[in-house]
């Protein structure tokens, strides 16, 4: 059984009776794919290595495993961790211990995940009911989660808790065979199909993630009540039967899933929706669930996608912004996001076949959602801002960590992407150092893939059929960015006259590119041995934003292969970035630099650096020396400025001002954050600006605060203002109700005004 169960991971193949529908396309499980030296690799090494004992280690500490203990009255106290849905941190880090498991055993990470499920089945109560904040009667957040079970679904997160220990599940029966956390979840899911269903409980989920969970289950156990649990859930949505009221656009409640056609609210809970939609879409085979996909997906393609493949505008809500509001500084991009939209993005392909959902997948995978682990392998981004003033740095950990988490079980099982198959065809999706064996309809074949992607556009497949000869189409991927299309839309467009040249051939004879959907369709008899060789133009490539994106007018990005460019601080004259006008005749060039962040590939050329005159009114410019990093690779050598779009005309740059009476001035602030910001002589546009840097106090509200200023020396003081910032309707920081300036005359400090 296990053997047998170990040919699947994320899509797992266990078919039975029941199940007569699927994705049409079928993922190449990262089991069967032997990772080598390179890229992939080493990042899969540090993720088994470092993040997820590291992941493990703070799970103990910070008491979300001991939560366990004392809902299981294994140990007393109160709930440990910050947050109420913490126990879904232990789910994630489970699942992604199993996928390590599976592709190279280790007794003692066995024994430990063993130690914790134990935990686990001592928790859950009689009935299956598993949420250890409310087992162990805790009353810390009986205002979010309710008096009792289910009461505030909407908040209270216990099935999207569910979820992810569904999934977990899912993976440590495939890694292991043992059913001790598998017969967890069985045992919970029949309680929710009990409570919950036409006639019964008819609520959505909260936080979308059980929907995805529950799929899984159905196709370990072939249970077609659990698939019908998942799309009554989906259903439910906007479906306000008993008098319930809509839970509105955030948790994508605001009308049926099948009419919803813009992506809004909570980035990481619509991404979760839309790959469940997608997957009751492929096990039932409901055309309108693809086709109201089409539209969302459409939606933020075309309209509220980062060019780093971030999903969330705002961090006011953690999720999309209007169309085409797509800041780059207050950018929130969660790292959380980013792996629902890769999970996303694979599940369209595996429905559609079109390489363009692999094209966005890429663009994640490489930028927004890498960005969001270091190097080390031990600090993350919750956030994945597009431009910085030099305020942030990774963390070693967060109170909320569902990134660091989800990062364990994602980087684990990347290679579950590379490959896939639909009967005889074999698509080969994404780049990288492996060699598998996969079997098609008329037989099995081994592939050797060999590259320096994604700093080299070389990649040499090694095909090799099992039988002599063996007729099947090999369908090779050419990326959207080597089509000369920045993005499958017109939100990002190339602006450089470039024409990418493409080479692909067999056996050293040149092949003319016969593409299917984006990919290079080869149909032939093969034989051990043959060689397949595509060269991929790595040029640096110029990209515009659409202008209606109000962030991006008058700046420019980089790109080169599938990785997003950045200007930091750290390589730059005198540590800025802001300040840099990159001219359109400005030649760049690639450099692979092996010493430097774990080996990168950077841009150098000439720009020009702006900065205010003496007079304060006109600029001046002088050229200087300027490089670009990869933007996943950024935030690793201290605090300082950083920008994925450059000023490309005058009026978009931001000049360095000179010397001010603030400039030597020391400041002291009651608390809060940024106050740098006070100094900086950026004008916001307005209250709401958010693009720019700005001193605040949220979280803390109602209450007496004061900026403190220290001159130098004694200056004379014409007037005084502030803007205040104030994002009335998506947040929570407002207007003061009253301010006041004092100086002081010796030690007493004197009121000049009352202000408002």
């Amino acid at each position: 059984m296990k053997n047998q169960i170990l040919l699947a991971l994320l899509f797992p193949v266990l078919i039975t009776a029941q199940m007569k529908k699927d994705y049409p396309i079928q993922p190449v499980p990262f089991t069967q794919v032997h990772m080598t030296d390179g890229f992939w690799y080493n990042r899969m090494e540090i993720n088994r290595t470092v993040t997820i004992p590291y992941a493990l280690k703070l799970l103990e500490e910070t008491g979300r495993i001991k939560n366990f203990a004392i809902a299981g009255k294994q140990a007393t106290g109160d709930f440990c961790s910050k947050y109420y849905f913490d126990d879904s941190d232990v789910f994630k880090v489970i699942e992604g211990a199993s996928y390590a498991l599976m592709l190279k055993p280790d007794k003692n990470l066995e024994d430990q995940l063993d130690k914790i499920i134990a935990l686990i089945v001592l928790a859950q109560e009689k009935d299956g009911y598993l949420y250890t904040v409310r087992t162990m009667g805790s009353k810390k957040f009986e205002r979010v989660t309710g008096p009792s079970r289910w009461l505030n679904e909407e908040g209270s997160h216990e099935l999207y808790n569910l979820g992810h220990l569904y999934e977990a599940a899912v993976a440590h029966f495939m890694a292991t065979g043992k059913k001790s956390l598998l017969n967890v979840a069985l045992k919970s899911a029949e309680l929710v199909d009990d409570v919950f269903g036409p006639g019964k409980l008819m609520l959505p989920s909260g936080h979308q993630e059980i929907e995805i969970g529950l799929a899984k289950l159905y196709r370990v156990t072939g249970e077609l009540r659990y698939l019908n649990l998942a799309k009554f859930f989906l259903d439910m949505r906007g479906n306000y039967v008993g008098g319930r009221k809509s839970w509105g656009e955030y948790n994508q409640d605001h009308k049926p899933i099948l009419d919803q056609d813009e992506a809004v609210g909570h980035s990481v809970r619509a991404g979760y929706m839309y790959s469940g939609m997608a997957d009751i879409a492929a096990l039932t085979g409901d055309r309108n669930y693809v086709k109201a996909l089409d539209k969302i997906w459409d939606n933020v393609v075309s309209k509220k996608i980062y060019l780093t493949g971030g999903l969330g505008a705002s961090g006011s809500w953690e999720g999309f912004g209007k169309n085409y509001e797509l800041p780059n500084a207050s950018a929130y991009n969660e790292t959380c996001a980013s792996i629902a939209n890769v999970q996303w993005n694979s599940r369209m392909f595996l429905l559609k076949g079109d390489s363009k959902y692999v094209d966005i997948l890429e663009r994640t995978l490489y930028n927004a959602l890498l960005s969001g682990i270091s190097l080390s392998g031990d600090k993350f981004f919750y956030p994945n801002v597009l431009e910085s003033f030099g305020t942030h740095e990774r963390a070693a950990w967060f109170d909320c960590a569902c990134c660091p988490t989800n990062v364990t079980r994602f980087i684990a099982s990347v290679a579950n992407y590379i490959y896939a198959v639909k009967d005889s065809d074999l698509f080969v999706n994404l780049f990288t150092n492996n060699k598998t064996e996969i079997i098609l309809t008329n037989g099995t074949v081994i592939l050797k893939q060999e590259t320096n992607y994604p700093w080299d556009g070389k990649i040499k497949i090694t095909v090799s059929p099992e039988k002599q000869s063996m007729d099947f189409s090999l369908k090779i991927r050419i990326p959207g960015w080597a089509r000369n299309e920045a993005m499958p839309s017109d939100l990002y467009s190339f602006s450089d006259n470039i024409r990418p040249e493409i080479q692909l051939t067999v056996n050293g004879t040149k092949t003319d590119l016969k593409l299917e959907n984006g990919f290079a369709s080869l149909q032939r008899n093969w034989i051990k041995g043959d060689i397949v060789e595509l060269i991929l133009p790595m040029e640096v490539r110029r990209i515009k934003a659409n202008e209606k994106v109000e962030a991006d007018r008058g700046r420019v990005a980089l790109q080169r292969g599938p990785l997003v460019y950045a200007a930091e601080w750290k390589d730059n004259k005198d540590g800025f970035v802001r300040n840099i006008l990159l001219p359109n005749d400005s030649d760049l060039h690639a450099e692979f630099k092996s010493d430097m962040l774990n080996g990168i590939e950077i841009l150098t050329g000439k720009v020009f650096g702006y900065k205010i005159a003496e007079d304060k009114k006109s600029l001046i410019k002088s050229e200087q020396e300027f490089t670009a990093i990869p933007y996943y690779s950024w935030a690793h050598r201290g605090k300082g400025e950083m920008s994925v779009w450059l000023a490309e005309d005058e009026n978009s740059v931001r000049p360095l001002y000179g010397e001010t009476m603030l400039s030597g001035a020391g400041l002291t602030v009651s608390r809060g954050k940024n106050p740098q910001a006070i100094k900086d002589q950026m004008e916001p546009a307005s209250s709401i600006d958010g693009s720019l840097l700005y001193f605040h106090w949220w979280p803390y509200k109602s209450g007496k605060e004061f900026v403190q200023i220290d001159f130098e020396k004694p200056e004379e003081v014409s007037g005084v203002s502030v803007y205040w910032f104030d994002d009335t309707g998506i947040g929570e920081c407002r207007v003061p109700e009253s301010w006041k300036v004092f100086y002081k005359e010796g030690n007493e400090w004197r009121r000049l005004s009352d202000c408002f």
